[in-house]
């Protein structure tokens, strides 16, 4: 069990749900682990992340073992559990916020961002939203764990999967993510490339029931089912083979804050089409490692997607250059140690 009474740095997670804020944690925290004495605080962690149950936060002892502890919020709740913990119990912490958001800000995220010691932006579009300095440092990907697969046919056969060209959509069901357009998009592509399949992987909440059901049946109506399967959610440790079973990834989201998944796409040899929302364009070098497209384009999916599928060899260059892209510029390491240099820097302010 954790002992806080020897740690330095929190990092809460409060949402049960797998969201990106869970993944983050999952990925950064046994990694900054190896160097500084850090602990999630969270419902739920796999074995290997160092955690601790959130009524422990209240008997902690008021400093930690330098002084002053980090509390490294990525939500609002966590801010505010991070102002509480100090000002209401008098735990000496310094508070630092990630902010991955694209958009204008609500009274309240804004009061509480500017209680924050410090604030990190995981791209330059989201430290445009910022009033006050922030680091931008973008979100990494662990190269050894997304990896490609050494036999993609034999990895198809064993999950099961379409044994041809394979495209891919993962994470949550709804429209603001865009799986209608890819959806819509993979039917056509579908009907044009008999030996071709698409994945949609993620699980749609009790709003967006009827969202999942619509989709379904336009699938069933066009007579791709067989080919336009549905997956259900499966952990974030389980995440990384079905990546690299992938082809081609495409993230059709309308709206994201960062969208990590064309990282861990690029990672496993899958080259990225993406809409020019969230940090795509600063994640993805249109025309070498993947395609930029408009959101909610559906023609410029199908065209994006048909150039590669009829073009083997340009996919090939394009899934070799988008793994090294990742080595060269996103790996998690490089992630994980620019948030310690922040995390240093304030345990010794």
């Amino acid at each position: 069990m954790t002992d806080l009474a020897e740690i330095d740095v929190i990092a809460p997670n409060f949402k049960r749900r797998l969201s990106g804020v869970t993944s983050t944690v999952i990925r950064l925290v046994p990694l900054q682990a190896e160097e500084m004495a850090i602990t999630a605080c969270a419902p739920e962690m796999p074995p290997h992340v160092p955690n601790v149950a959130w009524p422990h936060l209240l008997t902690m002892p008021r400093r930690g073992p330098h002084g002053a502890r980090v509390w490294h919020a990525r939500r609002n709740v966590e801010m505010i559990a991070g102002l509480a913990l100090k000002y209401l119990l008098g735990k000496r912490l310094k508070l630092l916020f990630t902010s991955a958001s694209q958009r204008h800000h609500t009274g309240l995220t804004k009061w509480l961002i500017a209680r924050m010691d410090a604030v990190i932006a995981t791209s330059a579009k989201t430290a445009a939203y910022l009033e006050r300095p922030a680091t931008v440092i973008h979100h990494g990907i662990d190269t050894d764990t997304f990896s490609p697969a050494p036999d993609k046919p034999a990895l198809k056969s064993e999950l099961g999967l379409p044994p041809g060209p394979l495209l891919g959509c993962f994470g949550r069901i709804r429209a603001q993510k865009g799986t209608d357009v890819f959806v819509d998009a993979m039917i056509r592509v579908l009907q044009a490339h008999p030996t071709a399949a698409a994945i949609v992987m993620g699980r749609a909440v009790d709003k967006d029931a009827e969202f999942l059901q619509d989709l379904k049946a336009r699938v069933q109506a066009s007579g791709c089912a067989d080919r336009l399967l549905f997956l259900p959610e499966v952990p974030v440790w389980e995440t990384p083979k079905f990546y690299q079973a992938l082809d081609v990834y495409v993230a059709p989201q309308r709206w994201e804050g960062f969208g990590l998944t064309p990282l861990e796409a690029m990672a496993c040899g899958a080259p990225a089409i993406a809409t020019r929302v969230g940090a795509f364009e600063e994640l993805i070098r249109d025309g070498h490692t993947g395609a930029l497209i408009e959101a909610g384009n559906t023609d410029q999916m199908v065209e994006a997607t048909e150039h590669l599928l009829t073009n083997p060899d340009l996919l090939t260059t394009w899934s070799r250059a988008a793994r090294q892209h990742m080595l060269d510029h996103f790996q998690l390491s490089q992630e994980a140690s620019a948030i310690m240099d922040i995390y240093r820097t304030l345990l010794r302010d």
